[in-house]
């Protein structure tokens, strides 16, 4: 590994290196790591290479999380986002927003009528921006300014303007902002490619993140005023194909939003797009869209946790007002409500997402309650306490479950129904992003920095 605490700004280490200095270290950086090593640097999407939040069996992280021996490099970050990073073995990519505050006479105008306004924010306008990190050195070697949006949306506190986690492959990242835009970059250069702009009505900003199958994007577009999903192509950004969502019976616009991320599974020979929203589950086939079956979960929106597969079976959150754990046998067809459900449970998580190990959903919920159920029956094995406020999705690696906190408290556990904790400290800076995979190395965005953690040796 190539170390360099100091490094904390990219414009200090550009006067340190030249360009040529930097390729040729960050060329021998990668001939000396093994391919077995390369092979597991890849985070293409939010929650990783399966989107289920866990790293390669061989992955060996940190277990001290020390930032005076551990740490390889970090680096301050502009603006505000939660968006996770994603990598491609040699680049960190992200998203950023810079926003400008609204006076109290533009927020008071903004909320007027609002329904609870106390948990709207107002910008002005908002600088949308994609960062690009070197892998090796970490410096920053893009900063792009995607679009500069005048008067945008009232958003919540605990959102920001840059919440979906970009996806990344074929050499190409896919920045996403709800619908302020989405815009395709060369992963190398930085140059766009295309932009796409898809309209919905969020309410409190954007969430869902894309998703990369088969040199197509799929993009969830469920706001309050129309519920669809969208499927365009990676190399082009033209449509492929767009499917409603079924119908709800809600007529409040407020309870039809939703911000999931779709799961991709293998479900026998065939793969399924699994897309929970409000009301409704629906599984979908990738490749054309159509609707394979679908599950009224009840009255449930705003869903933010993506889906795991564990089991055999699809568990998701079905979000406000009464979060509940839903399992659901995926193999089915048509309608599947009274036929597929296996189980339902309380006290689901509202903003992370979970992990599926070993026959067990191991949960953390916003304030901080550690849940493990039984896969297949939804039997609540056990349920304690971390200290802290969670938004960030936990990761599993080695057996371990990692965890970080709004408050910066940062947590490693036994993964299983104890919960036993192996390290717990403050890091000093609140996490609101989910943390990324490199090699053996943890990659951790907070609110102001990107930080690479040494890993342990195999």
């Amino acid at each position: 590994h190539f170390r360099r605490r100091t490094m904390t700004t990219s414009k200090l280490d550009f006067k340190k290196l030249s360009v040529l200095q930097s390729i040729a270290i960050a060329l021998m950086l990668y001939m000396l790591t093994p391919s077995t090593i390369r092979a597991q640097s890849i985070w293409p999407q939010f929650r990783g290479p399966l989107g289920n939040g866990t790293a390669s069996s061989e992955t060996k992280l940190s277990v001290e999380l020390d930032l005076e021996q551990e740490l390889v490099w970090q680096t301050e970050v502009p603006g505000i986002g939660w968006s996770s990073p994603v990598m491609d073995g040699e680049r960190i990519w992200f998203t950023t927003s810079v926003p400008e505050l609204a006076s109290k006479e533009e927020i008071d105008k903004k909320l007027e009528g609002v329904t609870v306004p106390q948990i709207k924010t107002v910008a002005r306008s908002v600088e949308l921006r994609a960062i690009c990190l070197d892998l090796n050195l970490g410096v920053i070697t893009h900063n792009i300014l995607l679009a500069n949006v005048q008067k945008p949306e009232i958003i919540n506190p605990l959102n920001s303007y840059a919440s979906p986690t970009p996806a990344i492959a074929n050499g190409k990242v896919v920045c996403h902002f709800g619908n302020y835009g989405t815009w395709c970059l060369d992963s190398m250069t930085g140059a766009q490619l295309w932009d796409r702009q898809f309209i919905v009505d969020h309410s409190v900003g954007p969430g869902s993140s894309p998703v990369i199958f088969e040199n197509n994007v799929l993009l969830v577009c469920d706001g309050m005023d129309q519920q669809y999903i969208a499927c365009v192509n990676l190399e082009s950004g033209k449509d492929v194909w767009k499917t409603d969502r079924p119908e709800q019976r809600e007529k409040i616009p407020e309870y039809k939003k939703s911000f999931s991320t779709p799961l991709l599974v293998k479900i026998g020979t065939d793969f399924q797009a699994i897309v929970p929203g409000a009301q409704w589950i629906a599984g979908y086939d990738p490749r054309t869209g159509e609707e394979i079956w679908r599950a009224d979960h009840g009255d449930g929106y705003s869903i933010a946790p993506v889906p795991v597969f564990e089991s055999g079976l699809i568990v998701f959150a079905t979000g406000y007002n009464q979060p509940e754990f839903v399992a659901i046998d995926p193999t089915g067809k048509g309608d599947v409500t009274k036929t597929h459900i296996r189980w339902r449970a309380r006290n689901a998580p509202t903003m992370s997402s979970f992990v599926g190990h070993d026959g067990k959903i191991l949960a953390i919920s916003e304030k901080g309650i550690l849940y493990c159920l039984d896969a297949k029956t939804g039997e609540a094995l056990s349920r304690s306490r971390a200290a802290g406020n969670y938004s960030s999705s936990p990761l599993l690696a080695d057996g371990k479950l990692y965890i970080f906190s709004r408050e910066g408290f940062a947590s490693i556990l036994e993964a299983n129904s104890e919960f036993k904790e192996v390290l717990h400290k403050n890091l000093g800076v609140g996490v609101m992003a989910s943390p990324a995979v490199f090699g053996n190395d943890l990659i951790v965005r907070d609110l102001k920095k990107v930080l690479r953690i040494k890993g342990r040796s195999n």
